[in-house]
């Protein structure tokens, strides 16, 4: 498989180079530019970690900022190319807080398509994970009600896309409009510490079936993930049998991740409700969890408030009792830490959309978030003296645009 560098660089390079032939088709649009962004600000009462909306950033909320601008804010470009009728090519920029707490623009999409009949599109590049109903637009403030889509739900899957192949058929009829999709491919996805997952041989089938005001998803992937921690599962496998039971149970190498989801959607214009599933399996330290959420709301004029309720917890063990050789210690305690680190929490939130302007819209919301026992839920860096457990306020404040 070629590495991010390479697809993405050879994609653009195609689109770029093709740019004067476009414009001798009067009939064909050469080219259409695209942007949108978000500024925010969000303030969370814990001082000893930070709120996120993504679990691969350094920096958030709370602890990093009393007021950060870095959770919620981000720019996004997209090129799109009319190379003939049957030919397309799209490239997306995206600007937002990294891994490494950096502003680096990073290629969100760049993929070249051909419409093998009106209802039938292959697509070839990096393009979206179809993971989620709003994963086409979820890194879109303005496309969507809330200030983030809940993260007790997206955050199961932070992943938003894949190098490899698209496929998608859409079935018309009855009042119906069917889209199936089907991807293939992988990615790799930087961590904090500098550290690399490895996603290969991956597989998604999503399925969005609407009628009016009611749409139906699904979808179901698997990946084979890897994370290089060689020197924590060797230590295991040092103590013979048993730490090799251990370390193959928890390993992340080269082990099956799957995910499976499930949302529907009800809008007729005025109310409103949507709510999804999902659910994580993998035999690792990752664990297995699973997470919903409920949104309901009202559209009065220019002005949409709306609550969400939502739910994420950890299905499988949380904890080891690992090696019973003193020396072992250690080794259990950094294994106990990986289990104990996934997420798990509830919350309510309530907030409103003010549509102000054209492609303009200023939001706001409350989050209470009631972490589990022993859970830091979705906040990160945690510090000395912050306490699993108890619980969070987060007030945020976006303005959205689209250009």
């Amino acid at each position: 498989m070629m590495g991010k560098a390479g697809v993405t660089g050879a994609l653009m390079v195609l689109l770029l180079q093709a740019t004067p032939g476009w414009a001798e088709d009067p009939d064909t649009p050469a080219l259409s530019f695209d942007g949108f962004g978000t500024v925010g600000a969000v303030h969370s009462n814990e001082d000893q970690a930070d709120f996120v909306s993504e679990p691969f950033v350094s920096e958030g909320a709370g602890y990093s900022a009393d007021v950060s601008a870095r959770v919620d804010s981000r720019l996004g470009l997209q090129l799109t190319a009319n190379f003939a009728p049957r030919h397309t090519g799209v490239v997306q920029i995206i600007v937002e807080q990294r891994h490494d707490g950096s502003y680096t623009p990073t290629v969100e999409w760049a993929n070249l398509g051909y419409a093998v009949t009106p209802d039938l599109t292959v697509r070839v590049g990096r393009m979206v994970l179809p993971t989620f109903m709003a994963s086409q637009h979820r890194k879109v403030g303005y496309a969507n009600t809330w200030v983030r889509p809940p993260l007790e739900v997206y955050g199961l899957v932070p992943v938003t896309n894949i190098d490899g192949v698209d496929v998608a058929y859409t079935a018309r009829g009855h009042g119906l409009n069917n889209r199936l999709q089907v991807t293939f491919g992988g990615t790799d996805i930087d961590l904090p510490d500098d550290r690399e997952v490895k996603a290969r041989d991956g597989f998604t089938l999503a399925n969005t079936l609407a009628r009016g005001p009611v749409s139906l998803f699904a979808s179901y992937s698997e990946y084979r993930l890897s994370l290089e921690l060689r020197p924590l599962f060797d230590g295991f496998r040092s103590f013979g049998p048993e730490g090799v039971a251990i370390a193959d149970r928890y390993e992340l190498d080269d082990k099956a991740f799957k995910v499976l989801a499930v949302g529907a959607s009800y809008d007729a214009g005025a109310g409103f409700l949507t709510g999804e599933w999902g659910r994580t399996r993998s035999h690792s330290f990752l664990s297995s969890s699973r997470g919903w959420y409920l949104t309901t709301g009202y559209h009065f004029a220019s002005v949409t408030p709306y609550v969400v309720l939502a739910r994420r917890v950890v299905t499988s063990n949380t904890s080891d009792p690992g090696l019973s050789a003193p020396q072992a210690q250690e080794l259990n305690a950094t294994l106990n830490g990986l289990l104990s680190d996934r997420p798990q929490q509830r919350s309510i939130a309530a907030g409103a959309r003010w549509d102000f302007a054209p492609g303009v819209a200023l939001k706001g919301q409350f989050d209470y978030l009631d972490l589990d026992d022993g859970s830091r839920g979705v906040l990160i860096n945690e510090q000395a003296d912050f306490r699993r457990g108890g619980n969070v306020c987060v007030l945020s404040l976006t303005l959205d645009f689209v250009f």
